[in-house]
């Protein structure tokens, strides 16, 4: 399978990451275990996760995803070198608070690799932009961090495009690490929200682009086709704002291209974030192996013109 490098990184992998995010909260810690393997044993490596996840859920507190990761690693400590492994800090988590100061970013790092159970994060994210700390005291913290050997490489999540374009200059200027990723939200339904300024940004930069929420929630799979729909899922409420005219012509056009490919919605949503030049990978979830199958499959499937622009036509609507 056909490797892509992160930006300016030394980090490579096939292109699909996986997200964290569901991990010990929608899939326990046995299913987890059960997709990590399945992801590493069909070629992939590169896990995507955060401090914070899964706080939102009744009774957790953050570091559920980290953990689960760190107890599928002590299984099989051999599997370390063979995966990439990605977390952020900066939301609020308890007992340390947030934001992307010195004393934060020690603290999160220093957690998170307990939780882990590693001795060194392959890319640390700032997970969404302080404005309250100085640039140079993040980068200037995680050039500290990357020469004591805890973090290999930084990226950036949920920055705008002045502000990535701010970080730059510091770096360059101040000789500190630069980022070499950004995790932005896009999919065939938030486009504007990548496409444009900060686009542009990425890859005047020549920055890794690893889009989260590419398949909308999981609106793109098609089984949300009307208000009696969202109770299927505990994301459901979540994608009630896609059930207009332009929400469902884009799962029309997926649905025609993907009778045409013999493939599924979301292996045809994921394809054509992957066909865009300036993506290096989107980042999905699974909960089973069922999921996990036709997501996995993306890379493999090249769409034709034909079916490239019936989604671009749609989601531009």
């Amino acid at each position: 399978m056909e490797k892509r490098k992160l930006g300016r990184s030394g980090l490579e992998f096939a292109p699909i990451v996986f997200g964290g995010n569901v991990f010990g909260w929608t899939a326990d810690e046995a299913v987890s275990h059960q997709l990590l393997d399945a992801f590493l044993d069909a070629g992939f490596s590169f896990i995507d996760t955060a401090d914070v996840y899964s706080r939102w859920a009744p009774g957790h507190k953050g570091g559920e995803s980290e953990a689960v990761i760190g107890s599928w690693l002590k299984k099989n400590p051999a599997k370390r070198d063979k995966v990439l492994i990605a977390t952020k800090c900066g939301m609020d988590m308890p007992d340390v608070g947030q934001g992307l100061s010195r004393a934060h970013i020690v603290k999160s790092v220093d957690a998170s690799l307990k939780r882990l159970a590693t001795d060194r994060i392959d890319l640390f994210q700032s997970h969404r932009d302080d404005k309250d700390t100085p640039q140079e005291e993040t980068l200037t913290t995680y050039d500290g961090l990357i020469k004591a050997g805890k973090i290999r490489y930084i990226g950036a999540s949920n920055f705008e495009a002045p502000r990535l374009a701010e970080a730059a200059k510091i770096s360059r200027g101040k000789g500190l690490p630069a980022y070499v990723s950004l995790q932005p939200h896009y999919n065939l339904l938030e486009r504007p929200l990548y496409e444009g300024a900060l686009e542009n940004e990425c890859v005047k930069e020549g920055l890794g682009v690893i889009p989260y929420w590419p398949l909308a929630a999981g609106f793109l799979s098609g089984k949300y086709r009307s208000e009696a729909d969202l109770g299927k899922s505990p994301r459901g409420a979540g994608v009630k704002k896609y059930l207009n005219g332009k929400g469902l012509a884009v799962i029309n056009a997926l649905e025609a291209a993907a009778k045409k490919h013999d493939a599924s919605n979301v292996t045809v949503a994921l394809a054509w974030i992957m066909q865009r030049k300036s993506i290096t990978a989107p980042i999905v979830s699974a909960t089973s192996l069922g999921q996990l199958k036709d997501l996995l499959a993306a890379p493999a499937l090249k769409l034709d013109a034909a079916s490239i622009a019936a989604l671009d036509t749609a989601s531009a609507a």
